[in-house]
């Protein structure tokens, strides 16, 4: 996480120094906002990767000196045969139409589908907690 964290932070310093250079050079305050809220937000998330590589140990990508093979093995658990996640593409489509339309019964309806199909796909191999 610690090459993440030095990338989004090497973008935040970029976007708050253009937004001193855009705001000093255009005199216009609409990209100068947008700019420092961009380096606010890279902020955020580089914030965040410090935190988590402070407490995880390295990993081969941020070790310098790793090998290939260091970072062999298992990654995670990926289901190969889910659908929830293109139920959750079609409920976020359809959350996309309903406030380009701002029709308030599509977005109530398509944040609802929006929030069933994210709860399937997280909780897909949940099968709670086994009493031995």
């Amino acid at each position: 996480m610690k090459v993440e964290s030095k990338i989004f932070n090497i973008i935040t310093v970029f976007f708050f120094l253009s937004a001193v250079v855009y705001g000093w050079w255009a005199k216009e305050p609409v990209g100068t906002v947008a700019l420092i809220l961009v380096g606010g937000l890279s902020l955020i998330i580089g914030s965040y990767f410090s935190f988590v590589a402070r407490r995880i140990e390295d990993r081969p990508e941020d070790n310098p000196d790793a090998e290939i093979s260091d970072g062999a093995g298992e990654l995670g658990f990926f289901s190969p045969g889910s659908y929830w996640p293109v139920g959750l593409a079609a409920a976020a489509a359809f959350a996309g139409i309903a406030l380009a339309f701002f029709h308030v019964w599509m977005i109530v309806f398509s944040v609802a589908f929006v929030l069933i199909m994210a709860a399937g796909l997280v909780f897909e191999y949940h099968t709670g907690r086994s009493e031995h």
